[in-house]
């Protein structure tokens, strides 16, 4: 087994919309285990459930009140036990969300530790008295709008929440919550779970001094929609206490064979490939998840400009790219100013499954998905409601997944928990499975040619200096990857052998044409490889 997370490919399924079984219109994992053919047959090596735990559910699984056990909107622990077992036969790896940074309100703990100041549970939680004024202690922003601070009356104190209110954060100053939280990744390691990806994994520890954050300009120096993005969150998260707290985890998973934690690392853009160095060195994070490539950028030097920044910040480290998750609009919604709709989505997957690090796929991404569009009275995503209309929240690209072209997509035979609208059902997996030049047949294309390239899976990246909107690299001595990330055709300087899935590309004569969105990869032949302007 060793390191089989190196390199991989991991599926993210988000279960409230994947499949479900039994009409109610929210997926569920006895859905999802129906569906796993389909993911072994796509060719990806892992998946990764979002969360399934028992939720009063006000941000959709994000705010856990049973850590050990199935939310009954998606089953009981033995359908989960029997999605593991199923996916091991199928070879597939099972990775599960830990949101152990903070708690629901519900849960048992919260509910002791604000009964009083003495209670069993008083310092699980981050407590703070009012400043002379009755203010909150400092001026720390919810990631969700607002003040990090909600007052409680019992304990006549302010209680720290990074999200929403009915979020509140754990204490890991505590080493009593630390013991906890460890002994919850062990339950389900020992049900079989092949690792955990972190949510919030910088958050955990806060200063305990309770210093305010400083100013933190933004890039256009005009007023954002969230003034969570005016602060530089220097004190409110990614302190030096979580490095400690990252290697007792680790320990934990060294215990057992073959286990793996990836960390959702969010922080200032100048501050996160430092973070995701700090926790990736031994010892720590097996890896660190990206949001570097979650945004609008759209050009050879931004991407160039991460994979080289992580590397050279991180040179023991290890990434795990995305373009789509959960959290923001469809890659190929962003992304459709720069060519055609489907040669845009081939682009963005060779790209994406050409670069060093791991790589994560968002469910829907294999079809060309765009993002849904939602109406006010449709939303159910907090943040979505609060800064409506400027900011639509993140509904948008958690509607159900489209099995087929039917009135709820094959999804469900109820009313489903978000819309299934007709942009969304023209992109099914019914009328992509076994159809030549479909992005769903490229993605299984490109996903064969990655497992079967060692070069494309391990191998170092040297970058080529090449002019816009050509990006170009080499991965390991003789992979040459190239990309037109433009709607116009360009010609290069290029001797080799295509070789593996190609768009738009034509070699000839010591040029190599790329169409509009064209990609190719070249293998040096007899006459050795070479790349320029």
């Amino acid at each position: 087994m060793g390191e089989w997370w190196r390199g991989s490919v991991t599926y993210q399924v988000y279960p409230r919309s994947f499949q479900d079984s039994d009409g109610d219109g929210i997926g569920d994992l006895q859905g999802i285990t129906a569906r796993l053919p389909y993911l072994a047959d796509l060719g990806v090596e892992a998946i990764w459930l979002s969360p399934i735990f028992k939720s009063p559910m006000a941000d959709m699984g994000y705010d856990v009140s049973d850590y050990t056990d199935i939310d009954p909107l998606f089953g009981s622990l033995a359908d989960f036990d029997a999605l593991v077992a199923r996916a091991h036969e199928l070879g597939l790896k099972v990775i599960i969300d830990q949101v152990i940074s903070h708690s629901s309100d519900q849960h048992p703990f919260f509910q002791n530790s604000r009964l009083a100041r003495d209670a069993e549970k008083a310092d699980w939680y981050v407590w703070a008295d009012a400043k002379a004024d009755g203010s909150p202690p400092n001026n720390w922003l919810s990631v969700f709008g607002g003040s990090a601070w909600e007052w409680d009356s019992r304990r006549r104190q302010y209680y720290l929440h990074n999200f929403l209110p009915s979020q509140p954060d754990l204490n890991f100053h505590n080493p009593a919550v630390q013991d906890w939280a460890l002994s919850v990744l062990r339950f389900w390691l020992e049900r079989g779970v092949d690792g955990f990806r972190l949510d919030t994994v910088n958050y955990y520890f806060h200063d305990d001094q309770l210093r305010s954050n400083g100013p933190l300009v933004p890039k256009d120096n005009r007023p954002p929609v969230n003034p969570y993005e005016l602060q530089d969150h220097e004190f409110s998260k990614s302190r030096p206490e979580n490095i400690g707290w990252l290697e007792r985890m680790r320990a934990l998973l060294d215990e057992y064979e073959g286990r793996t934690m990836v960390g959702e690392v969010g922080d200032a853009p100048y501050r996160n490939v430092q973070i995701m160095a700090e926790y990736t060195r031994p010892g720590r994070l097996h890896m660190a998840y990206s949001f570097d490539m979650l945004g609008p950028e759209f050009t050879p030097a931004h991407f160039r400009e991460k994979i080289e920044g992580f590397f050279q910040g991180a040179p023991d480290g290890w990434p795990m790219w995305a373009f789509s998750n959960h959290d923001v609009i469809r890659h190929a919604t962003r992304w459709e100013g720069h060519g055609a709709e489907g040669a845009v989505a081939k682009l963005a997957c060779a790209m994406l499954l050409s670069f060093e690090g791991s790589i994560c796929l968002y469910q829907g991404e294999e079809l060309g998905q765009l993002e849904t569009e939602i109406e006010f009275h449709e939303l159910t995503d907090p943040p979505g409601i609060r800064f409506w209309p400027d900011y639509k929240g993140r509904d948008g690209c958690r509607t159900p997944m489209v099995w087929d072209a039917s009135e709820q997509g094959g999804f469900t035979t109820g009313t489903p928990w978000l819309p299934v609208k007709a942009p969304q059902l023209k992109r099914n997996v019914g009328d992509q499975a076994g159809v030549a030049g479909s992005v769903l047949e490229f993605y299984r294309e490109m996903l064969a040619y990655r497992r079967a390239t060692p070069a494309l899976r391990l191998g170092r990246t040297r970058f080529v200096d090449l002019p816009d909107p050509v990006l170009g690299f080499f991965r390991g001595e003789e992979l040459a990857c190239l990309f037109n990330l433009s709607p116009r055709p360009v010609s290069i300087a290029a001797e080799g052998a295509l070789d593996g899935p190609r768009h738009a590309a034509h070699l000839e004569g010591g040029r190599l044409t790329l169409g509009p969105n064209g990609f190719c990869f070249l293998m040096a032949g007899e006459a050795g490889l070479s790349v320029g302007a």
